[in-house]
């Protein structure tokens, strides 16, 4: 949301002290090919596997597995098959999707016709049951199959208790896309973040599909409140992290979503703003510097009528 955000350092500073970090939690490896899952161990009853587009968290339990994120289509055999090899091998208690991209959604029709409950939030549900346009390859995307599609939806938040494990789940409005939402295993302290949080690769927004750098700062603020220095944070791309990871991303969002808001009220363009120092001064190094800053000016031009009204 854009309300509130050019007044935003002293009011988010003031709610941040204290913070503790968390080490990494590295990854584990199976001696597996490329083509193949490796399974990476969040914590008790928790993995993650990895390999098969976005990471597929699982808890798995006696009384049935719950996934977030379902990978790529091209991968769903071998998601099943891994499947098989966990705890409550062949029970489906629920699916939820982080967003509507492809890479989170490509084993939706698989798991729900095995029994999967699959929640999301409503525009995740809107997009995967209708054509969507793809601006960067200026074509439209196909609705997926009846079966893919989010059983149950929400809009703001939701709660549910699977077996022992209580299950929080919001909308992380506009971090990357207009879908985004966190899961947070509350008895596990077990978080999974979706695209919100980018601890590896280069921050997506996707602009044209409703994510903006002012969504990703108020996510990561949110998703600090809901955390505590002993959480797991599992991305949907990368190791698994904790507080502290969060914290940084956090502290380096804020500070480009300040700069930038200068920059575009001066009328510069995506390029002006790297040539102007944009990405000075950071520990982090981004691979594509202009892709990202790019991506971000078109969201603010996209919410400048709310986020500073003098905008022309």
């Amino acid at each position: 949301m854009a309300h509130g955000m050019t007044n935003r350092r002293t009011v988010l500073r003031g709610a941040l002290s204290g913070f503790v970090g968390l080490s990494l939690v590295p990854f584990a490896r199976r001696g597996l090919t490329q083509e193949s899952l490796a399974i990476v161990p969040v914590s008790d009853d928790f993995v993650m596997l990895t390999g098969g587009g976005g990471n597929i968290l699982v808890r798995s339990a006696s009384t049935g597995q719950v996934l977030v994120d379902s990978g790529v289509a091209e991968s769903t055999d071998q998601v099943l098959a891994t499947l098989d090899e966990l705890p409550g091998a062949g029970r489906f208690q629920a699916l939820f999707n982080t967003h509507w991209h492809l890479e989170q959604v490509g084993g939706n029709a698989a798991l729900g016709q095995a029994g999967a409950k699959i929640i999301a939030h409503e525009k995740t549900g809107a997009h995967l049951a209708t054509d969507y346009y793809l601006p960067s390859e200026d074509r439209y995307q196909r609705a997926l199959p009846a079966e893919a599609h989010p059983t149950e939806t929400f809009f703001a938040s939701g709660e549910t208790l699977l077996g022992d494990e209580r299950i929080e789940y919001g909308h992380l409005v506009e971090a990357h896309t207009d879908g985004d939402i966190y899961v947070y295993f509350r008895d596990s302290n077990v978080l999974a973040v979706g695209d919100a949080v980018s601890p590896v690769r280069d921050p997506v927004l996707d602009w044209f599909g409703g994510g903006w750098l002012g969504g990703r700062v108020e996510a990561l603020e949110k998703l600090l409140g809901v955390s505590d220095g002993e959480t797991r944070v599992v991305p949907s791309y990368g190791p698994v992290v904790g507080r502290a990871e969060l914290q940084a991303e956090f502290d380096m969002k804020f500070e480009l979503f300040d700069r930038m808001l200068e920059l575009v009220r001066k009328g510069m363009s995506a390029q002006d703003m790297l040539n102007a120092g944009l990405m000075d001064g950071f520990n982090r190094r981004f691979d594509d510097p202009f892709r990202f800053t790019y991506d971000a000016y078109k969201g603010y031009w996209a919410h400048h009528n709310s986020l500073a009204p003098d905008l022309l």
